[in-house]
């Protein structure tokens, strides 16, 4: 299994980064990558189980499974059922915790999937790259810091 791993500390506290990024359905708002996004079958944004259909900037379409949600915890863990990537298991989970010294929080963005040996490395790289660092990037963006 590839495994991509990225963090950062955003400069607010977890829960105005949370209710920023909590919504499921809400990554065009946040994401500079994501053009638009809908929840299929009217369900929930935080049901557990919807599947979000969204549109990247450069046109590809993806279908994503909420699998997990916690305010408490302030996580959410999908996974992709439909991509134009060649990889197939696709889980990840978007974390954040607090930072006690500071109004800051910590977030981390993860995912394990299968994908082709040759495949590897670029998946790994552009995943951590210019997703998960792209979000961070513009959250930082948003709050400061």
């Amino acid at each position: 299994m590839a495994r991509v791993y990225v963090s950062s500390v955003i400069g607010a506290s977890a829960a105005k980064v949370w209710e920023r990024v909590r919504d499921f359905n809400a990554l065009p708002r946040w994401h500079p990558r994501i053009r638009d996004s809908r929840i299929e079958d009217a369900l929930p944004s935080d049901k557990v189980g919807c599947i979000r259909n969204f549109t990247l900037q450069n046109g590809d379409r993806l279908r994503e499974r909420l699998l997990g949600l916690s305010d408490y915890d302030m996580f959410c863990t999908y996974e992709i059922l439909e991509s134009p990537m060649p990889l197939s298991d696709y889980i990840a989970t978007l974390r954040l915790t607090p930072v006690t010294d500071g109004d800051r929080c910590f977030i981390e963005w993860s995912a394990e999937f299968a994908t082709a040996p040759e495949d590897e490395t670029d998946l790994v790289e552009g995943i951590g790259r210019d997703v998960f660092q792209g979000g961070f990037d513009a959250l930082k963006r948003h709050f400061g810091g």
